[in-house]
This record gives structure tokens, C-alpha cells and sequence, in this order.
């Protein structure tokens, strides 16, 4: 894809953020996006094909680079690793709140177009909470029988909610409070699943 292919698209889900934001869904048409974006309303036909297949690509793209961040935070041992997956979840809700509500609010609603957003945040975000885990277990730190699916799925629905109460209740904490608040959580979890 062009450079100003990508451009155009960026600008497309920037204005497809701010509006469905403010508006959902629903009452967002394809006119009020390319017009907020400043561009025509045939650059979203030609490049999506319509509203329904703009808002599916922009569920992509908001996954993948939500997934990108916590990839980043992966870096180091498994326990590092995790410390690092949490706080770059946090930092993804506290630097793109508007993004990250809308990718939860919608990806999980029924009858829509983008169920298999929901997936793609599986595959792409949960997993790598549950590669790590998985990489606890081989190496005996955790029991052998841990369902690393669903405890992947347990962390990261710990710190999502955690960092959307964080933001709507005490924004002015300090993100670093939080993430050590979410850390002695995931330790204790941890050690209740060590072998004995």
C-alpha cells in the first residue's frame, strides 16, 4: 500500500474515532466521516467499499496496534515480560482511551459486521499474556494443568477494568501506582499457581 494510500486511511479512522465516539455507530454516515476527515465521500467507497467495511478495517487496525504495544511490552523474561504487558495495556487505555472504549464497547457486541474483531483481540492481544504463561508452565514455574487460555484472558480483563476505572475515577494517579497495584496481584496469582 502507497504511503498516501496509508495516509488517507489514517485519516479516515482518526475522523471514524472521533465521530462514532461521539455518536456510535449507528448515527455515523459515510458523508459526516469523509467530511470530518476533509476528504470526499468517494475516497471511502474506493477505499472500504462502505461504512460497515470502513468500521471493520478500523477495528483491525485499532487491534493491531493495540496488539503492537503489548508485542513491545513482551520483552524480556516471563515475569518481565508480564510486568511489561500490563503496563503497556495501561499505557494503551491512558494514551488512546477514546480507541481503546470503542474497541471493547463494539468488538463484543452481537449482530454486528465485526464480531470477528473480538478474535482478533484473542489472537492477537490475550495471546500474548497467554504465550507467556504458556512459557511459565514448560519451564515448571506454574502447574503443569493451568488453563493459560483462560488465565490469559483473567489478566487482561484484570487490567483493562483496572485501567478503565483508573481513568474515569482517579486520572490523576499515577499510572506507575497502578501497574504496581496489578503486579502484586499477578505475583500472587503466580505463586498460587506454582507446583507444590
Amino acid at each position: 500500500m502507497s504511503a498516501r494510500r496509508e495516509a488517507t486511511r489514517q485519516r479516515l479512522f482518526e475522523a471514524t474515532l472521533e465521530l462514532v465516539s461521539e455518536s456510535g455507530f449507528e448515527h455515523v454516515t459515510v458523508d459526516r466521516i469523509a467530511e470530518h476527515a476533509g476528504l470526499a465521500k468517494g475516497t471511502v467507497y474506493y477505499n472500504f467499499g462502505g461504512k460497515t467495511e470502513l468500521f471493520t478495517a478500523f477495528m483491525e487496525w485499532g487491534v493491531d496496534r493495540f496488539a503492537a504495544m503489548l508485542r513491545e511490552g513482551a520483552a524480556g523474561p516471563p515475569r518481565e515480560a508480564l510486568s511489561g504487558v500490563i503496563r503497556a495495556e495501561l499505557l494503551f487505555i491512558r494514551d488512546r482511551e477514546g480507541l481503546a472504549r470503542l474497541l471493547l464497547s463494539e468488538a463484543w457486541r452481537s449482530n454486528q459486521a465485526w464480531e470477528a474483531t473480538a478474535l482478533r483481540i484473542r489472537r492477537q492481544a490475550i495471546d500474548v499474556l497467554t504465550g507467556l504463561l504458556d512459557t511459565l508452565v514448560e519451564a515448571g514455574e506454574l502447574r503443569s494443568d493451568l488453563d493459560t487460555g483462560v488465565a490469559g484472558s483473567a489478566l487482561f480483563g484484570m487490567a483493562l477494568t483496572a485501567a478503565l476505572e483508573w481513568r474515569t475515577l482517579t486520572p490523576d494517579r499515577p499510572l506507575e501506582e497502578v501497574h504496581a497495584a496489578l503486579m502484586r496481584l499477578v505475583d500472587a496469582v503466580l505463586a498460587a499457581e506454582r507446583p507444590a
